[in-house]
């Protein structure tokens, strides 16, 4: 199995916060650079109809993300066995689970806004990293697990995760300051934040100390800041990478990023 950053790990070991394809590009037009994939409607379909054709297709075009989804996010068993599907069925028969996929059908019926945030940060960032991998984009429905799924230079979006401050089922399982950040401006900075963190990791985790950690998360958080163009994450680390760049003017993204 491949080795998966998932948002909700991630969250915990630091400060406790908190379609698409690579569509042919111009330059010229960013607008073009990242469309997401709508998984997440094939999801539905199968789990409030029980369309079989929407089964195939998720299993067929979407082989390694409902793989993911199955096995590393809901950890219903592996999608090898045969009874896979009728417990993925079954699994989503809660009746808040049925509310939320309705839910996310209504509130992400258009995410033309996302796909357009998503071209703009990732053209700033291929300026700043050219050698930076464009991601594959999709969205999910993850029965509030993980908010961001990242493997093999894909990012899964759980929408599920990002219905809004006022969304009524989320007091039932999550708190506050959780609550604060699932919302729909949460998106691309959580997109850039885990992204950048599989891609620039922190070499030889295991033997760094938790304030090495903190830091180096500081400095991911500090250049998703930058490429959004607002604070979206705060925090002492990110404070002190703001003091140091701009004590050091002449520093590069990059040179951030591999310290």
């Amino acid at each position: 199995m491949r080795k998966i950053t998932l948002c909700l790990f991630v969250l915990l070991s630091l400060f406790s916060s908190c379609g698409f394809r690579i569509a042919a590009w111009d330059q010229s037009d960013e607008d073009q650079l990242i469309e997401v994939l709508r998984y997440d409607r094939l999801e539905s379909r199968y789990l409030t109809t029980g369309d079989y054709s929407a089964l195939q297709q998720m299993n067929t075009d979407y082989a390694i993300e409902t793989r993911t989804l199955l096995e590393d996010i809901l950890r219903l068993g592996e999608v090898r066995d045969p009874s896979i599907n009728a417990r993925f069925l079954s699994f989503f028969q809660d009746t808040v689970l049925q509310a939320v996929i309705m839910d996310v059908q209504t509130q992400y019926s258009n995410m033309d806004d996302v796909n357009e945030e998503l071209s703009k940060v990732f053209s700033k960032l291929q300026k700043w990293l050219p050698e930076l991998p464009l991601p594959t984009v999709y969205t999910q429905i993850g029965a509030f697990g993980q908010s961001i799924v990242v493997s093999d230079k894909m990012i899964g979006i759980s929408l599920d995760k990002y219905l809004g401050e006022d969304y009524p089922y989320y007091p039932r399982y999550f708190k506050a300051q959780q609550i604060a950040t699932m919302k729909r401006e949460y998106i691309v900075p959580d997109c850039l934040c885990f992204y950048l963190l599989s891609i620039y990791g922190l070499p030889e985790p295991d033997k760094r100390s938790q304030e090495e950690k903190d830091l180096h998360m500081g400095r991911v958080m500090w250049v998703a800041n930058k490429a959004m163009g607002k604070r979206f994450f705060q925090n002492r680390n990110v404070q002190d990478v703001e003091r140091y760049m701009a004590a050091h003017p002449s520093a590069t993204v990059r040179q951030l990023l591999q310290k």
